[in-house]
């Protein structure tokens, strides 16, 4: 436990601001998911939603919150998923296709397996 005044100010302003990054942490990770949710339900331009995911992740990184590669990294990849979503629902064949490597993926088969059952071995 802390000794002098100061050090127990110090434990008193780290978990009042504990609280606050925990919120707001929480408030951006909802953010995200809502915009998540909107495009696998096939929401083909969640704008409101993804305009707010964005804004939160940059309100979070000035502030400190996320570290601001941390915060760009979480927007970079909502916005490929958004416009992946987009670019598939414009294409319904390339859709078909993407969905077929998707489960071609989540069943464990490797482009290694397709081609003889040969694998790399070093």
């Amino acid at each position: 436990m802390a000794n002098t005044r100061s050090a127990k100010k110090r434990v008193l302003v780290a978990s009042t601001k504990h609280v606050r990054n925990r919120t707001v942490r929480s408030a951006v990770k909802t953010r995200i998911a809502r915009t998540r949710r909107l495009v696998e339900q096939g929401e083909v331009q969640p704008d409101a939603e993804l305009k707010a995911a964005v804004a939160a992740l940059d309100r979070a990184a000035e502030r400190g919150i996320l570290h601001r590669n941390n915060a760009a990294r979480r927007k970079s990849r909502l916005m490929r998923m958004v416009s992946k979503a987009a670019a598939l629902a414009a294409d319904p064949e390339s859709a078909a296709r993407a969905a077929a490597e998707a489960k071609a993926r989540a069943k464990g088969t490797r482009k290694a397996a397709q081609k003889g059952g040969k694998s790399k071995s070093r």
